[in-house]
Order: C-alpha cells, then structure tokens, then sequence
C-alpha cells in the first residue's frame, strides 16, 4: 500500500527537521525519511558553539534530537529507510510525486530534499576514531576551540586556506599539509596564507596516521617524492579535501552542478514543480547549521505555495 502526505522530507538533518517543523506547522501531512538516525551530520559534533540559543554550547547529537524531538512534537512523522531512486510525477492531474524507499512506496504533493554531503576522508588509521577529539572538518565551526593550539589543516584548495587563516586567529601554529608543491587556491587566499606568520607548510605530503588515543596528539607524513615518514606533534586536524554530496539516488531527475549537488533559486525551488532542496546537498550551501535549517525553513514555506496554488 502506498502510503500518501502532503510533504515528504528526504533526510533528517538541521535542513529537512526544519523543514518538517514548518511543513507540520503549516497542517501539512508531513514524513521525514532518513536512513541512518536523525540529527544528520551535526550529530558528529562535539560541542557546537555557533547556534544561537545555547550560551554554553551544545553537544551536536543533543541538537539534532532536540530538533527532531521538535519535529515530531508539532507533528511530523519520521520514517527510518534509504531513499531509492525518485520518480517526479508525469500526471498532472495526480499531481503527487512517487518517493521508492527500502521501507516502500510513498506519495507526496511537494518534496524536499535535504539529503545533505559527507565529507570526503583521508581514510588513515586514526581519522574516524578521534572524530570530535581533534579531527575536524569544519573550522568555522571548532576554530575557537584550538585558542593557543597547534593545528594542522589537509587539503590545497580554497576552503583550506581559508579554514588555515581561519584558524591562524586562534592557534598558535597552523600547518597545511598539501600533497603537492603548489596550491590550487585562488591567489588572493595564496598570499595571505604565505603572508601570515603563524601559518607554515609540509610540502609534498601525505597523511599516513592520525596520532593519539583520548585526543590527538600528532600526524606521521609521508614525503610524496622519496617516502620519508615525519611526524608533527599538534592538537588537531582539519580535514579540508571536499565534500560528496548524498545525491546518487537522483540520478538526472533534478539538474545537479559539476560537484553533484542539487542546483535551486533563493526559494529552494529545482526545475522541477513541487520538488525543493535544502542545506548541504544544494549548490552554493554555506555548510553551517544554522544556514541549513534556514534553508530549511525557506523550502518548507516555498512547498506551502506550491500546496496552496493548486
């Protein structure tokens, strides 16, 4: 039986909880699908600083259930499944877009996808275990943490640099470890970086292993020309080497960027009518908490238009 709302979600994120609190508000039938559990990304987080409402902080799983709590209060349902490959609809009459997911078939007047990216990984001994005790991949949001600190950032690109000036405000000595001997960063970023005292740089290397057991404590490099092994004591690691956008389910449905992720105007809005995205899956999306749940928000009140002109 296939099972119909007003307002399907497609993950559980800051973006798609908020998105599910305006769609219930709005009376609006509303199911959130999430494959793995809600809080999305946040959820990895140690302590989030730079949401507002917390003085003190808040532990990035506790935000993400208090959303969701949130959620369901005002009565959205949650669906736990992985969203397969997604039908809009032809009829235009049905008007009801068709959402397959592992769980089964759904129907849905407007749809909002807020399926968010990962983080792309090093994928070394050590990065995955101390997630949240040093290893970062998100300097806006841990910099102030590493107030007097060593740091090292991986990566060569514009957000990179940018995450190691960034962190220059706070740490004592940011180091950027680049596998190459050049960067591919803009040159405006390429000058301040070489500008700033407190930024120095491991040329030609690669991260072999992440040190430490409650909290890092250094990195082991490996030299890309001869494979010398070194090791830099510092404090934390910020993973800067892209991100993977969670769009493969889509396929061509809806019209992607060169990154893969979902390409919509200032109303969330894809070239598709009814369906809508939302935070880190969307193209241009400032990666931040507090801008995807006001994406959120925004697709919510733009899938609220939709509903209300037909």
């Amino acid at each position: 039986m296939i099972r119909t709302y007003d307002v399907v979600i497609l993950g559980a994120g800051p973006a798609g909880l908020s998105a599910a609190i305006y769609a219930a508000r709005s009376g609006f039938t509303t199911l959130v699908v999430e494959k793995s559990f809600p809080g999305g990304q946040i959820a990895n987080a140690a302590h989030v600083e730079n949401y507002p409402g917390f003085k003190d902080g808040v532990s990035g799983f506790d935000l993400g259930q208090f959303m969701h709590a949130q959620a369901e209060k005002t009565g959205a349902e949650t669906l736990i499944a992985e969203a397969l490959p997604f039908a809009p609809t032809a009829d235009v009459e049905a008007r009801r877009h068709l959402v397959t997911t592992s769980e089964g078939e759904l129907r849905a007047t407007a749809v909002i996808v807020a399926t968010g990216a990962r983080y792309r990984t090093l994928d070394v001994k050590g990065e995955i275990e101390l997630v949240g005790k040093g290893v970062s991949y998100c300097a806006t949001c841990d910099a102030p943490l590493y107030r007097g600190k060593r740091v090292a950032v991986v990566g060569g690109g514009d957000t990179a640099l940018t995450d190691a000036l960034e962190l220059a405000a706070h740490a004592t000595e940011v180091t950027i470890i680049h596998r190459r001997e050049a960067f591919r960063a803009s040159q405006a970023l390429q000058r301040k970086v070489f500008d700033n005292p407190k930024i120095r740089f491991a040329w030609n290397s690669v991260v072999e292993r992440i040190d430490g057991t409650a909290a890092v404590t250094g990195v082991h490099l490996r030299d890309t020309r001869d494979g010398i092994i070194s090791e830099v004591p510092v404090d934390g690691v910020f993973v800067a080497v892209g991100s993977v956008p969670s769009t493969g389910f889509l396929g061509s449905v809806v019209s992607l960027d060169e990154a893969g992720c979902i390409i919509t105007n200032e109303q969330m809005e894809t070239g598709i009518a009814g369906v809508f995205a939302a935070g880190d899956v969307r193209h241009n999306s400032a990666r931040q908490v507090i801008t995807a749940a006001g994406d959120g928000a925004t697709a919510a009140l733009s899938a609220r238009r939709y509903i209300s002109s037909l």
